[in-house]
């Protein structure tokens, strides 16, 4: 799988190969065996039919005149070798010159696998790259300036796009000086030395309005404006050249072309112009194509398909507790998406020393950091490799010690989504600390992030709560309403539903009602209502299913409650009601508990739990964290004067609450729906005593008659 994230690989060429053996045929031309080593084990060569590989011979030896026809072909994938018999003639006398001082082991050529599932048929695919360019500011595509040129023509011919690229007037020929830059030339290739074309640049000669008119026994050298290829293979089309005309086999640009595949070498004989040369065009790797997630239709299509996520997901290699990641950049590479597509890791334990010993701490870091399966992908993005937009898809949601890399500008802007499967490899469904501000990092640096999950059977996006650095996966459809939503939230007792849920019901249904008649920043006609519990059984399964059932946004922060050996809290499942949901695990209850954030709270009977969750809601409104508006508390009178007023009294006897008596005014002791509707309806109307300036109540609340 990783073998194609190597920078030095592309999927359609080989590396160029050496001279194994040379032996003379004329004085025109030689046959010459070609070695080619390290063949990648992507190269398409091995699957396609071995007609359709061809040599390519090197531009260089092309330009004085050379041509290289590829007769045999014996590729090994096993060795990932490959022997090519290679007629080499020499069209010209310069080429004559080279071909007596070409020698064994000099480096001449490669193979092209010019694969037919690879040609690109349609224009536009072509076109949408005109007047855009690389992260360096390189055009992707264009003969010329960035913006392409007049003299680019696009065409369909036979199923296939074709550019014809006008040329200049004029001819290329050589100073003589050349002669004796052909030895230092071989030298050169004997090395396999890189950029020997630019300094054989340095020997041709322009001559302008210069017929461009093939002869026999000579090469044509011909150029265009100077072209730019960054997300495709060009490939001169031989027989759309005007009869007469033959291009040689150093027929192919690479998608590194930049300013440059500006001269073609032809031969044969005619008498006509030529006037342009002819072009077709082979994707690159999808991952290297240059392509933005806005353009990929049937990629974004998949990702609209819950059964289609599901199903991708799924691929990844067994065991499950094996760290697991694909970069998907196309529609066609996620629908079949195959466990050897994947990257794994096995989940090994780290002990990191601390900070303590902060070396120690930075290089166990670092090898955990690259051990993790996204790295790759990451790092391949950073340094240009991984060039198209695309998503990561993973089996668990990635490590925070990858937020500096999945936060880095380069990654940022090719990361369009992260989507993963289970929240944490060693604590199941439940995410840690640094998990969630890692997510609140990526929500705020605008890379969405997705969980494919089991239990709803949905795709949850990750949506923070407006103003506050805090939110919830929730179902893709109900997003907006989210962001938007006053959330209201009921506080009770895991062990008992209690009597309430007529009321409640009565409650919700009643806000809905009312919000057509109010005008109120938390309530106003077509404010979206969200309700949020813990999760669990009891009060909160009563009350998610309440909201459930009237198309309210079913909301819970769950905290990971399961049966330890130092347990002394109730196993709490999660009730089957939710549509919305953030996990916690169990060191973080508190702070669990202060990511409530309810716009309107409610309670019923509970245990200590709730008593802490009271306190919490009474200095939240003391301290100024949330703004000061009524709490709800559904039961009977004498149970709210048991739970809270003994406890007010003895604070404000002992001059323990001196100036903030006043929170008794927000909190309302109900026990019908109508009660509780007649208290917000005044909140609502801005008629409700709430607040520093309004009465203090003797029993630490307010009792609704």
């Amino acid at each position: 799988m990783e073998s194609y994230l190597n920078p030095q690989h592309y999927d359609l060429v080989t590396p160029d190969g050496f001279i194994q053996e040379l032996h003379t045929i004329d004085e025109r031309s030689k046959m010459a065996v070609v070695k080619i080593d390290d063949i990648s084990p992507a190269f398409v060569g091995y699957e396609i039919d071995s007609s359709l590989i061809v040599f390519n011979l090197k531009s260089t030896l092309a330009q004085l005149g050379m041509n290289g026809i590829g007769r045999e072909y014996t590729i090994n994938p096993k060795q990932s070798s490959a022997l090519i018999r290679v007629e080499l003639q020499a069209i010209g006398p310069i080429s004559a010159a080279m071909l007596e001082l070409l020698q064994v082991g000099a480096y001449i050529g490669k193979l092209f696998a010019a694969d037919d599932r690879r040609r690109v048929r349609d224009p536009d695919y072509l076109m949408r790259m005109f007047g855009r360019s690389d992260r360096r500011g390189r055009p992707l595509l264009s003969l010329g300036g960035l913006d392409g040129s007049r003299d680019l023509i696009l065409e369909k011919n036979e199923g296939r796009t074709v550019a014809f690229l006008s040329l200049r007037d004029g001819i290329v020929t050589y100073d003589t000086s050349v002669y004796s830059f052909l030895p230092t030339l071989a030298k050169a290739l004997m090395k396999n030395m890189p950029h020997t074309r630019q300094l054989l640049h340095l020997h041709h000669h322009w001559v302008s309005g210069q017929p461009r008119l093939v002869k026999e026994n000579d090469v044509l050298l011909v150029r265009t404006a100077p072209l730019h290829i960054r997300t495709v293979y060009a490939r001169v089309v031989d027989k759309l050249l005007p009869q007469g005309y033959h291009h040689t086999t150093a027929n192919v640009l690479q998608p590194d072309t930049s300013a440059s595949g500006d001269i073609y070498e032809l031969y044969g004989s005619s008498n006509q112009v030529l006037d342009d040369i002819p072009l077709e065009f082979y994707t690159l790797e999808p991952h290297r194509e240059h392509v933005f997630f806005s353009d990929r239709d049937q990629l974004q299509a998949s990702l609209e398909d819950p059964a289609a996520l599901f199903e991708a997901v799924r691929t990844a290699p067994s065991p499950d507790n094996y760290l697991a990641a694909v970069f998907v950049v196309k529609g066609t590479q996620m629908k079949h998406l195959t466990a050897q597509d994947w990257i794994i890791r096995d989940p090994y334990k780290h002990e990191f020393p601390g900070l303590t010993h902060p070396s120690r701490q930075a290089m166990i870091v670092e090898k955990y950091i690259e051990n993790q399966p996204a790295y790759p992908f990451l790092k391949a993005i950073e340094t240009g490799l991984i060039t198209s937009q695309g998503i990561l898809l993973c089996r668990h949601f990635p490590t925070p010690l990858l937020k500096r890399t999945l936060l880095n500008d380069d990654v940022q802007r090719c990361l369009k989504r992260i989507y993963f499967r289970y929240p944490s490899c060693s604590h199941d469904s439940f995410f840690s600390h640094e998990d969630r501000a890692m997510l609140v990092d990526l929500a705020k640096f605008g890379i969405p992030v997705y969980w494919i999950d089991e239990t709803s059977q949905k795709i949850l996006q990750y949506t923070l709560k407006s103003d506050k650095d805090t939110g919830l996966f929730v179902p893709i459809s109900l997003v907006d309403a989210f962001r938007k939503a006053t959330v209201l939230g009921v506080y009770g007792s895991n062990l008992q539903e209690g009597t309430f849920e007529n009321e409640l019901k009565g409650l919700l249904q009643g806000l809905l009602e009312m919000r057509e008649h109010v005008n109120h920043p938390l309530l106003g006609p077509g404010t979206p209502l969200a309700l949020l519990t813990g999760g669990g059984p009891g009060a909160m399964e009563m009350s998610n299913r309440v909201a459930k059932s009237l198309g309210i946004l079913s909301c819970a922060n769950i905290v990971d409650f399961r049966a330890k050996s130092t347990s002394i809290v109730n196993e709490q499942r999660q009730n089957p009601y939710i549509d919305a949901k953030m996990t916690y695990r169990l060191d973080r209850l508190v702070e669990r508990q202060a990511e409530f954030y309810l716009d309107l709270p409610i309670f019923v009977p509970g245990g200590i739990g709730m008593d802490f969750e009271y306190t919490l809601e009474e200095v939240r409104r003391k301290t100024g964290s949330c703004p000061i508006n009524p709490v709800l508390l559904f039961g009977e009178l004498e149970y709210w004067k048991r739970k809270v007023s003994s406890r007010f009294q003895v604070n404000r006897d002992t001059g323990t609450i001196k100036g903030s008596e006043w929170v008794s005014n927000c909190f309302y002791c109900v026990q019908t729906a109508r009660q509780g509707l007649s208290v917000l309806r005044r909140f609502f109307d801005n008629k409700l005593p709430i607040g520093k300036d309004s009465p203090v109540y003797s029993d630490g609340f307010c009792i609704v008659e």
